[in-house]
């Protein structure tokens, strides 16, 4: 007999902004359906507004009334971060819940940012972090929750401190993994940062398990001309339940972003076999993300290749924000 997919109750989210990247298609576009059937106004920052507009076709077709806008973002330019970050202070209005879902994985070939980085960790990162800092008044203002999506790839992997941007020796897996790992380290940062700051931002994190998305579908732009070969043997353990399907890896994501159970400083993922699949649940940090120090040190090497400070909150000009308690 089979088994009923796991699932969570969203509460209402009427009157709360909410901003989700990497939602044009995929678990993002899966968690901007789910936050705008319970009420939320979503903003989606989106590289492709093809995509992006297709992406709220779909949304409508199921959630008729449902408050979605596109803002233009692509996290491999800091100046795009930036841009998006004066646009939406320039709105004023207070974000309730940021969603860092966006990534890109394993281009077989070294590839580079617009500022130089190696190509995943200065997208899921270094774009993610600076992200955050254009929206901390906003963030702050909000009480937001922030919840940051990283990987089983950070089980096992390691910040390559000598070579953060992978020049002398390129390996895809593993320069995926750093930044799955830096960009743990960073969120949990962001958390203690904020109760010993008095930010009022809230920031946990995320993995959504295995699933057949389009991480690894052939990408042109990334130097992937077909889809990487594990991608047949993900969607068949999808079939047969051992790994998670979109619907199921986007649970632990939208409970850590909107259950009032989910809490700071905590890692959510799949509670099945391997954490591939199943109910969200809390779970142990993987070891690379147990160090303080390491934490610290991201936080500030990132503030400094990503150029932003976390110190500068209010929005330019002085004026304030409204706290929407």
């Amino acid at each position: 007999m089979p088994r009923t997919p796991p699932d969570i109750t969203v509460p209402d989210l009427s009157g709360k902004r909410v901003v989700v990247t990497g939602a044009s298609d995929g678990v993002g576009l899966g968690l901007a359906t789910r936050l705008a059937a319970a009420g939320a106004e979503l903003v989606l920052p989106v590289r492709n507004p093809r995509k992006g507009h297709a992406a709220i076709g779909r949304i409508a077709d199921q959630i008729p009334g449902a408050q979605v806008s596109l803002r233009e973002l692509d996290l491999s330019s800091l100046a795009s971060v930036a841009a998006l970050g004066q646009t939406l202070r320039d709105e004023g209005r207070p974000i309730h819940i940021l969603i860092n879902n966006a990534g890109v994985m394993d281009p077989p070939d070294r590839q580079t940012t617009a500022d130089g980085f190696e190509l995943q960790f200065g997208t899921n990162h270094l774009g993610h972090v600076a992200l955050v800092a254009h929206l901390l008044p906003m963030l702050r203002a909000g009480h937001a929750r922030v919840t940051s999506q990283i990987s089983v790839a950070a089980r096992a992997g390691t910040i390559n401190w000598d070579d953060l941007n992978w020049e002398r020796s390129y390996r895809p897996r593993r320069a995926y993994g750093q930044s799955k790992v830096a960009f743990g380290l960073f969120g949990l940062e962001l958390d203690r940062r904020s109760r010993a700051g008095g930010w009022g931002i809230t920031s946990n994190l995320s993995h959504p398990g295995v699933a057949p998305t389009n991480l690894l579908a052939a990408q042109p732009e990334m130097g992937r001309a077909q889809a990487a070969p594990q991608i047949r043997l993900i969607r068949t353990l999808s079939r047969w339940g051992v790994m998670g399907t979109v619907e199921t890896a986007l649970l632990p994501a939208l409970y850590a972003a909107t259950s009032p159970d989910a809490r700071g400083g905590r890692l959510y993922g799949p509670d099945g076999f391997g954490n591939l699949s199943g109910a969200p649940a809390e779970q142990q940090f993987y070891r690379p993300l147990r160090s303080t120090e390491d934490a610290a040190r991201i936080w500030r090497v990132s503030e400094e290749l990503a150029k932003v400070s976390f110190t500068a909150s209010e929005p330019r000009g002085g004026r304030r924000l409204p706290v929407v308690e």
